[in-house]
């Protein structure tokens, strides 16, 4: 195997597939990064997998010898991400003496060596041939994918919550994350936006559900920074694997099994309270006061004054200090105090996609659900805490 890129593209390229590449692998094959150099294409294709998440993308490069190699991940990315903007050669050849592979990387001002394994080792990355199809814009995923990914669980002993789990209806999508403490919940359409994009969304899926690992859909997004957002993204389904093909990139995931939470049951039907208040006032806020709640416990307390028509929000932290911030809303309800956890206030408040943006509760020890006034349809639910004298 033997060919000639450009720094950058194999840079990028290497960067991204080697985020599937496992830091502890089963097997000494996991460690590497599967080369094949096609030279019908004159592309390269890259491929890191763990046998759970797999990550495959190519790019133009001159091949002047087809074939495939199995290289050293880490290696390999911290010698070509320090080598200066240029064209890079890779030769690849079998060592007389040992059996194995050795790749040579040339730059402008150096050569490398490093010892690659058998690239017939590697694992084929799983394919979805009798399962379901979708095809989407990226929009349409992305948009949920950044208001929820920040809420799921990274407890690996409960395992589906670490997934987000999606819903579609032929229409609408809706992705729903929580780590039993918080919720997140957003609705975006498959509609497209022109005519173009209309005859090009094909859908042999009416409706499906499904639950994917927060890890595999924060590497998509990741790949879709890389994308136009007008692209479409082919979605496949199994009963066991998700595949996502953008171009020359592709992403399967396995699916999480086991029954996701019942959500809506969680979120409450009627209030009692109702604000109405600025996200970033509210946001600037809690951040000053969570100086000092980070000495303690991290909780802060929400005095909320229907006559004042303020939300005053106070933190006590003994043989440290105090801070108390005070803001104007618009308030309907009883006066109340509430106690939250700041972390999971500030990721909710900091996601929410519009600056006004509605409070709404019952009581001190029910779920309190913060919602945007415009934007996408998003609920934000946050479990309150117990605030102790």
């Amino acid at each position: 195997m033997k060919f000639i890129c450009s720094q950058s593209d194999l840079n990028t390229n290497l960067s991204l597939v080697s985020r599937a590449v496992p830091s502890r692998p089963t097997h000494p094959i996991l460690a590497n990064v599967l080369f094949v150099a096609d030279a019908e294409k004159q592309q390269v294709s890259l491929t890191g997998f763990d046998l759970s998440l797999g990550i495959r993308t190519s790019f133009p490069a001159q091949v002047i010898s087809p074939g495939t190699s199995s290289l050293p991940a880490k290696l390999l990315n911290d010698i070509v991400s320090r080598l200066r903007e240029g064209e890079i050669t890779i030769v690849d050849e079998e060592e007389t003496l040992g059996g194995g592979i050795l790749a040579t990387i040339i730059s402008a001002s150096g050569r490398f060596q490093v010892r690659g394994m058998d690239a017939t080792e590697y694992p084929e990355l799983p394919i979805v041939e009798d399962g379901e199809a979708l095809t989407l814009p990226i929009e349409a995923l992305s948009e949920g994918l950044k208001l929820t990914l920040f809420a799921a669980s990274s407890d690996e002993t409960k395992q589906i919550l670490t997934g987000i789990h999606l819903t579609f209806d032929g229409d609408n999508f809706e992705f729903a994350a929580t780590n039993g403490h918080r919720l997140a919940v957003v609705q975006t359409t498959n509609e497209p936006e022109s005519e173009e994009e209309n005859e090009s969304s094909l859908s042999e899926i009416e409706d499906f559900e499904i639950t994917i690992p927060a890890r595999a859909l924060r590497e998509l997004e990741r790949i879709f920074a890389l994308q136009d957002k007008t692209d479409l993204i082919a979605l496949n389904i199994d009963e066991s694997q998700v595949v996502f093909e953008l171009g020359d990139r592709r992403l399967t995931s396995r699916k999480l099994e086991g029954q996701y939470p019942n959500y809506q049951q969680l979120i409450p039907n009627q209030f009692s309270i109702q604000l109405t208040l600025d996200r970033r006032r509210l946001v600037s806020s809690l951040e000053l006061v969570s100086v000092l709640a980070d000495q303690k416990n991290n909780i802060v307390k929400f005095s909320l004054d229907s006559d004042k028509q303020q939300l005053a929000l106070s933190v006590d932290a003994k043989d440290v200090g105090s801070a108390k911030e005070v803001m104007s809303v618009e308030m309907s309800g009883d006066n109340i105090e509430i106690g939250f956890n700041t972390k999971y206030l500030l990721d909710g408040l900091k996601s929410l996609p519009s600056n006004e943006i509605t409070m709404q509760l019952n009581s001190p020890t029910t779920p309190v659900i913060f919602t945007p006034l415009g934007g996408l349809k998003m609920t934000y639910l946050v479990m309150p805490v117990q605030l102790r004298d």
